[in-house]
């Protein structure tokens, strides 16, 4: 029986693989071309095809995410999600709301969520979720939204917001941006024009995948040496007292 994903597993980098037109791309060939540049998670969005050929994308993405070892998600449609054994679902805010999926659909799925204002990213941390996405960080031309950027210090503060579970950025993201980006605070960051838009997606996924290891390896040493400083400030401190 398939296992469940864990809420680690969708940390790094997720790239849509998005049916609008304008990419003038096949869906499954980005995420083969995705998989092959090292994503951890490939992302259908299927907003304009027909619920038959979203399910064949779907299924065909599950056959290659599971050749290399990466995560599929599918975009709005849980149904769609369990019908090609993805892995997860992912919901925006006028979608389902999470703790409507139906049991089976929670027992073998895991769920994302957009969220768009600190009020959004607080009331769905106390829904039955597994990651977060919060955004658009820069605005983004790809895909329309009612919400203006929220910029590097609103991702910051949704960064504190959160508990153990990842944090995804979206909206905008780059590789000239990528790596304020996770060093502001978030766990990984999705993509659609960076890959998509690009005349080689495996080479463009594989150089984001290099930005964001390098980038967490930076703020990891930057906490191991705020954590060593603090230590030494209660150990000389003690000294004094003795």
């Amino acid at each position: 029986m398939k296992e469940r994903p864990l809420p680690d597993d969708f940390r790094g980098l997720h790239v849509l693989a998005d049916d609008d037109p304008r990419w003038g791309a096949d869906p499954v060939a980005v995420g083969e071309a995705g998989c092959r540049g090292g994503a951890a998670v490939i992302q259908l969005r299927a907003k304009r095809a027909t619920d038959s050929q979203a399910l064949d994308w779907a299924r065909a993405l599950r056959e290659v995410t599971r050749r290399h070892g990466a995560r599929l998600v599918v975009n709005d449609r849980f149904d769609l999600a369990l019908a090609a054994e993805a892995d997860a679902v992912h919901l925006g805010q006028g979608d389902l709301p999470p703790a409507a999926l139906p049991a089976r659909a929670r027992g073998l799925l895991a769920v994302g969520r957009s969220t768009h204002t600190l009020d959004q990213l607080r009331a769905a941390l106390a829904e039955p979720v597994d990651y977060l996405a919060y955004g658009p960080v820069f605005g983004t031309q790809s895909k329309p939204s009612e919400y203006s950027r929220r910029g590097l210090e609103q991702l910051a503060a949704a960064a504190k917001e959160m508990d153990a579970r990842p944090l995804v950025a979206i909206g905008g993201i780059t590789e000239e941006n990528l790596a304020a980006v996770v060093e502001a605070g978030a766990d990984g960051a999705a993509v659609i024009s960076a890959v998509m838009g690009t005349a080689d997606p495996e080479a463009a996924t594989h150089r984001l995948v290099d930005v964001i290891a390098q980038a967490l390896a930076r703020r990891v040493d930057r906490y191991d040496r705020h954590d060593r400083y603090d230590r030494y400030d209660r150990d000389d401190q003690g000294g004094r007292h003795e």
